[in-house]
């Protein structure tokens, strides 16, 4: 029986960068793990938004698990719900309720700070207490992401990702359309709420970002998806910190991973990522595992902090896991981000993403390590992401 894994450095895709020399992050970054995969292997590129998409992760996400999003994405904040173990009823929706920090009337900061989950929880908990409509409930989460339940309403709204407008005048980012007055409101309740509240006063005193309002963005019904094992006959395990991707997992039947220390950001677990990992190949026909960390520099603007992202995925998980797999006969692993999160403009975009191939029956044709110019000279193009997993199993 093959074993297969799937590493994803969210966001790792990337532009020539000035303060890089004019090299991309992959380019600039010492991974001679990755390097070898494409050496050894395949590279090319595939293109995971499909048109007419926002380049969002849980877009990407889905294309890379082999489902295709113009058929079965229902929304960002559903797939966050199933994570959770949030029931909703078929009428029901949900949204993402970030924590952010607007200032001079612009976005500035899309999780005020990387606000601690207790400090978040405080302030959660101090809007919920002043929700007088039964229809509304929120749902605390990690850090700055959280979500709202809405029973009884119907919207046909248009809400935009927070961190893909950093720097926007705010005015022009609200929700627009059937419903969007009622979400309005809640983001300026809140806005009252947490002026002056103790966790602003703390964060103010210590020169953190202060928690200015929610916003709520992502929204959508209950989400279904077919099982892994049911379309792949394969069973699998994801490890990963973020809610995103631990609800895309379950809906496809997928095992839970947690790791001690996986933060969802620069500081995660690398090293324990890598031999969980490890250790649940064992048991799991396909482990995938996702790390956050390079999508988190990018929308930050950190260039240094973004190769230092990439260089520990592959010290502690490409290189390890790897020389892991070879001690089953038959083996194949894919590399490969969701999306570009360009530093220079610290929003997801929607341009086509490099992979690397390697393993079993995999051969080599470039021969060179692994960036965005050489999988994009390999010739091996992939328009329809949600067609890679098949081609990654079977091929």
């Amino acid at each position: 029986m093959t074993k297969y894994v799937v590493i994803v450095p969210d966001g790792a895709a990337d532009e020539p960068l000035e303060q890089l020399g004019g090299k991309t992050p992959l380019e600039a970054a010492q991974t001679p793990n990755m390097d070898r995969i494409s050496r050894e292997g395949r590279q090319g590129m595939v293109r995971t938004v499909p048109e007419g998409f926002e380049p969002g992760s849980d877009v990407a996400q889905m294309s890379l698990l082999g489902y295709d999003p113009q058929r079965y994405y229902s929304g960002r904040a559903p797939i966050e719900a199933a994570a959770r173990g949030i029931r909703l009823g078929r009428e029901d929706w949900v949204f993402r309720c970030n924590l952010v920090t607007i200032a001079d009337g612009k976005m500035v900061d899309h999780s005020a700070g990387h606000i601690s989950t207790k400090e978040a929880g405080t302030l959660i908990e101090e809007l919920q207490s002043h929700l007088t409509d039964e229809r509304l409930s929120l749902h605390t989460g990690v850090s700055y992401r959280h979500l709202l339940v809405v029973r009884g309403m119907d919207f046909e709204v248009r809400t935009y990702a927070p961190h893909d407008h950093i720097g926007k005048a705010v005015e022009k980012i609200l929700p627009r359309g059937k419903g969007a007055d009622f979400l309005i409101q809640l983001i300026n309740q809140s806005q009252q709420l947490f002026s002056g509240h103790e966790v602003n006063r703390v964060r103010q005193d210590l020169g953190e970002n202060q928690v200015s309002s929610v916003w709520l963005w992502g929204q959508g019904k209950q989400a279904r998806l077919d099982s892994f094992r049911k379309q792949y006959g394969l069973r699998g395990a994801a490890i990963t910190a973020v809610d995103l991707v631990r609800g895309l997992a379950k809906l496809v039947g997928f095992d839970l991973i947690d790791v001690p220390g996986a933060t969802g950001f620069l500081d995660t677990n690398y090293e324990g990522k890598g031999q969980a990992a490890i250790k649940a190949l064992a048991e799991y026909d396909l482990v995938f595992i996702h790390i956050e960390a390079p999508d988190e520099a990018g929308h930050q603007g950190d260039a240094a902090g973004k190769v230092q992202a990439l260089e520990q995925v592959d010290r502690h998980i490409v290189g390890p896991v790897w020389d892991a797999l070879q001690r089953y006969e038959s083996r194949r692993l894919l590399l490969l981000p969701d999306h570009p999160t360009p530093v220079r403009g610290g929003a997801h975009s929607a341009e086509p993403v490099p992979f690397a191939m390697a393993g079993t029956q995999v051969s080599g044709v470039l021969q060179l390590g692994f960036s965005e110019a050489n999988a994009a000279r390999s010739g091996l193009r992939i328009e329809k992401g949600c067609e890679l997993m098949e081609y990654f199993l079977k091929s």
